[in-house]
């Protein structure tokens, strides 16, 4: 997150709270993995205060959240959710951009320094233009394509911010845009009400 620890706990605790009210409106069933992905950005958001803290492993853990988990598990919930066979694509994309990104965790250490206020990330990724766009495929894609309105919204807020977190903050882009998603992951509060409620 921009700023310092104190804003990642702040947006990293009330993003948690809006993903178990979330979690608790979806219920049980195909809903439950999208409606919980406030929950999990918002304790990615917390994990980052450890890393303004210098916590090595909140490094790590952020890395692993952010980069392997995400492309897979955003495409695979709505996938869940919509039975859309397009999700179920880009889940297979999202499986794609993850191997690398994985390996690349595992084999080298995460760096974090800041950059004004913000903090910009290093892992040593190959082709990471290229696995960008694959992960912007894989986690905005079926979003868009999944037939309902609010999650297209949902996509078109995540689009509109990385294209202005790549613009104001190249550097430090990928922890910008994951604080963004984190707070317009609480539209997800909204859509993860049950049918007939």
């Amino acid at each position: 997150m921009c700023w310092s620890a104190g804003a990642d706990l702040l947006v990293g605790s009330a993003v948690s709270a809006v993903g178990v009210a979330a979690v608790l409106r979806a219920g049980p069933g195909r809903r439950l993995p999208l409606a919980a992905l406030p929950l999990l950005l918002g304790v990615h958001q917390l994990v980052e205060a450890g890393v303004w803290w210098g916590w090595p492993w909140a490094r790590t853990l952020w890395a692993v959240i952010a980069l392997p988990l995400l492309p897979v598990y955003v495409p695979a919930a709505v996938w869940c959710a919509t039975r859309r066979r397009s999700a179920a694509w880009f889940t297979t994309l999202g499986a794609a951009v993850a191997a690398p990104l994985a390996a690349a965790v595992a084999r080298h250490p995460v760096t974090a320094h800041r950059h004004g206020h913000t903090l910009a990330y290093a892992i040593g990724v190959p082709a990471a233009a290229l696995l960008l766009a694959g992960y912007l495929a894989a986690t905005l894609g079926p979003l868009l394509l999944s037939g309902d309105p609010r999650l297209r919204r949902l996509a078109t807020v995540l689009a509109a911010g990385a294209l202005t977190c790549a613009l104001l903050w190249r550097l430090a882009f990928v922890s910008t845009w994951c604080a963004l998603a984190a707070l317009a992951s609480a539209l997800l509060y909204d859509w993860a009400r049950r049918p007939g409620i």
